[in-house]
């Protein structure tokens, strides 16, 4: 092996020896080399983005072959519990996407409404008001939220939170279920906090120096340079983190699996219980399936339609910057 490694040596260096010349432009090789590397690579991500869009299009085409896209689209009731013989009871399902999508909005709307505000207002703190040792202590220990399993988090929300939400209610006369999309909603916004307040204390933080003192030079408070002036110029970052977590609380599934149940009810009532998109593509797509039946073939037409939704908001999103941009600018 040493007089093998030693002469393949000996003769790469005799090779490389007999190709130098004055004019050898060595530079311009290696870039190209490293050029068509990158594109490799890229041409990689966005080949697995397109061959994942057309399968889940595929088999979304196959069960819209079986179940009609408008009992799909605009039915209220979820029942994909199809037969194995057409002679059993309940041969037909259900298969209305709209109590899973109202779900998966209700619980993601409750984790918004915890996390936007206090992720928010908690970078602002930290970047703006907190003085170098209170920073160097809180925002490690709000960081370390993004670390915690999410398992962990749905213990939480199942053995503390939602029953402390059912007691509450009940104590006050009102009826909840000891699984709800308050209890899911509450513990995934907590969870999301850091998605929200790290990333806008780092757009906070990268606006220039020099329109704060700008800004106070002309006599105006803290408060308000930050509401006028920082707040506008960081306002693209911060969607973006604001998008992060939304995506991150729609794509959740430990927690209102523990939380908020499985059951797929038509409702706006935060105590009651409710599943999302996400929790059903998983119920589905557990144990071995054969890809041949309506009931497996759904899980594809949620994360279709899941994709679609999300793509619809990231355009909304990108609208709405932009246009605060162009009023910045």
């Amino acid at each position: 092996m040493s007089t093998l490694v030693v002469s393949v040596s000996v003769l790469a260096g005799f090779l490389g020896w007999l190709r130098i010349r004055p004019r050898l432009n060595a530079r311009s090789q290696v870039e190209s080399i490293l050029k068509w590397l990158f594109f490799a690579c890229a041409a990689l991500a966005i080949l697995t983005t397109v061959g994942i869009i057309f399968s889940v299009a595929f088999e979304t085409f196959r069960f819209f072959g079986k179940v009609p896209f408008t009992e799909f689209i605009f039915g209220s009731q979820w029942s994909p519990q199809t037969a194995l013989r057409a002679d059993q009871v309940a041969a037909e399902g259900a298969f209305g996407m709209i109590p899973l999508f109202t779900g998966t909005l209700l619980i993601s709307a409750i984790a918004m409404v915890v996390a936007v505000p206090v992720g928010l207002l908690s970078a602002i703190y930290l970047s703006e008001y907190a003085n170098k040792r209170v920073r160097g202590v809180v925002k490690p220990l709000l960081e370390m939220l993004a670390g915690i399993p999410t398992v962990v988090y749905g213990f939480f929300a199942a053995l503390t939170v939602a029953p402390f939400i059912s007691d509450l209610a009940a104590s006050l006369g009102i009826e909840a279920s000891s699984q709800s999309a308050l209890a899911a909603g509450g513990v995934m916004g907590i969870m999301i906090i850091p998605f929200v307040s790290s990333l806008s204390d780092d757009v906070i933080n990268a606006v220039p120096q020099t329109l704060r003192d700008g800004s106070l030079a002309l006599g105006a408070t803290q408060s308000e340079t930050m509401k006028k002036v920082i707040f506008p110029a960081a306002l693209p970052g911060i969607m973006g983190g604001v998008l992060l977590a939304v995506s991150r609380a729609i794509g959740e599934t430990m927690i209102v699996v523990m939380a908020a149940g499985l059951a797929a009810n038509l409702t706006a009532n935060p105590l009651e219980t409710v599943t999302t998109v996400t929790v059903q593509i998983v119920t589905l797509l557990t144990g071995d399936q054969e890809f041949d039946s309506a009931k497996t073939l759904a899980a594809f037409a949620l994360g279709a339609m899941l994709f679609l939704s999300t793509l619809l908001l990231n355009v909304i999103a990108l609208k709405i910057v932009r246009k605060y941009r162009e009023q910045y600018d």
